[in-house]
């Protein structure tokens, strides 16, 4: 079986920012953002600018998804708003959570045994994203062009990983050591 109609597994590198919304100045950020060309998803979708990744799973939170830097949270939208009157705070969760993308036709199958979502691409095209609970942890799905993207828990996201790793095997399992936001990225979700 070839690692195309397999499925592969590969832990991602990437930051993971929450950008909280004030409750009164959802209108204020909306405008800011598309002012400066960022496309904001609807809660259950996900989209692409430039190499960043930005889902929302609930109202008025945003998770931005970017390649590991050094630099602060500001600086991952700079020029939306001044620090002291921004309508949004960002927060840092990239050391809570543990990130995989799974790619291959098997994915869905394999993910079928421990997942309660119907991920079928007619029911969770590409775009879409969810929170749910899969082998008794709470994870977030991207539905990428690149493949699905599961972002869990850093206490959890271990047991995440090895589960997909027992349950691929019979599917063709081809492990992959990390791919990065690039990978993430390589098509538009818009």
């Amino acid at each position: 079986m070839s690692a195309v109609e397999g499925m592969r597994i590969a832990r991602c590198a990437i930051d993971v920012r929450e950008i909280c919304v004030a409750r009164a100045r959802g209108e204020e950020f909306g405008r800011r953002v598309r002012e400066h060309g960022v496309p904001l998803p609807d809660i259950g979708h996900v989209t692409v600018h430039g190499a960043r990744l930005m889902m929302c799973i609930r109202p008025g939170r945003y998770l931005l998804l970017a390649a590991p830097q050094p630099d602060s949270s500001a600086a991952l939208m700079p020029g939306l708003w001044p620090p002291d009157a921004a309508p949004a705070a960002v927060i840092d969760l990239t050391g809570g959570h543990g990130a995989v993308l799974l790619q291959g036709t098997r994915r869905l199958d394999v993910l079928a045994r421990g997942c309660r979502l119907d991920l079928d691409p007619a029911h969770f095209p590409v775009g879409r994203a969810a929170a749910t609970i899969m082998v008794q942890v709470p994870v977030m799905l991207a539905a990428l062009p690149a493949g699905l993207l599961l972002l869990a828990p850093a206490s959890t996201a271990r047991h995440v990983h090895e589960w997909l790793e027992a349950t691929a095997r019979p599917f063709g399992l081809v492990p992959q050591s990390s791919v990065g936001m690039a990978e993430l990225c390589r098509s538009s979700v818009q």
